[in-house]
């Protein structure tokens, strides 16, 4: 199983990553040991997640979400 998951950083932009175990990933970025991304724009709050079989389809669904534009990224996480 992967996780999918949306972050909104300290500076209101959205991250968007997969990982096999999301508590493990979501402590890494907030030890500032994640992503340069993140590091440089903590704190953050999980906004959105969804769980898929495998990295394949994880990293199909990732690269979705990253075409989408912010609007489209906020409903998304809104609509849970």
């Amino acid at each position: 199983m992967y996780t999918l998951y949306i972050l909104k950083c300290a500076d209101d932009s959205l991250y968007t990553g997969i990982a096999k175990d999301l508590r493990h990933r979501i402590e890494t970025h907030r030890e500032g040991n994640g992503s340069k991304y993140v590091r440089a724009r903590l704190p953050f709050e999980v906004v959105f997640h969804e769980k898929h079989k495998n990295r394949s389809e994880a990293t199909k669904r990732e690269m979705e979400i990253k075409k989408m534009t912010r609007e489209e990224k906020l409903k998304l996480c809104c609509s849970k």
